[in-house]
């Protein structure tokens, strides 16, 4: 029996982590739903990038005050932290393989070609949503709802494990705390008289 240096009780572990992640992406590549079928495709693409929330904070930054701009530059600097963990520590430290059963052809989305560890959507929208929804309240609950819908959408399409999106939805709630209590970005605007 080759040795792999792991206990039984941390093998036997994370077989039970991995059967549940298997078993909940199944159950979610077997559900079908004609609406989310048209439309989660759709958001996982447009969240590509971060674009929904530059979008977002360049509307607060329009039409909002001096605490919304604030919100929304906390917002943009918690998503640039966590995608940099995400996308070049974290995924190039834990390489792992897209899930490879299959969702329905109508909701498929092409195999990125990085690590599926962890999701760098969920990463960058629970980021987002943490720091602009402590700093906004009234927002908090639609930005955690976009955030977790774009989250689900990656399992739904197929290109994510509900680990990967779990651990990413982890990552960006801590990266916005620490945002948002190093008090940063409102030191800096009052240093700029802003």
């Amino acid at each position: 029996m080759r040795d792999t240096g792991v206990s039984p009780e941390h093998q036997s572990l994370r077989a039970r982590i991995a059967d549940a992640d298997e078993a909940v992406f199944q159950s979610v590549a077997a559900y079908h739903a004609p609406m989310l079928d048209r439309t989660l495709p759709d958001l996982s693409v447009i969240a590509s990038y971060s674009r929904i929330w530059l979008g977002i904070s360049a509307i607060l930054g329009i039409f909002g005050g001096r605490k919304e701009r604030i919100a929304a530059v906390e917002g943009l600097v918690a998503v640039g932290l966590t995608s940099f963990l995400a996308n070049l520590v974290l995924k190039r430290l834990i390489p792992r393989q897209r899930p490879t059963q299959p969702v329905p052809e109508t909701r498929e989305l092409p195999d990125p070609e990085s690590s599926s560890f962890p999701s760098g959507h969920t990463a960058s929208g629970a980021a987002y949503a943490g720091a602009v929804g402590r700093a906004l309240p009234r927002w908090w609950a639609p930005l955690n709802t976009l955030a977790a819908t774009i989250g689900f959408s990656r399992v739904y399409t197929g290109v994510h494990h509900p680990s990967d999106v779990v651990v990413g939805w982890m990552l960006g709630k801590t990266v916005a705390s620490v945002v948002r209590r190093s008090h940063l970005v409102p030191r800096l605007a009052s240093r700029l008289g802003t």
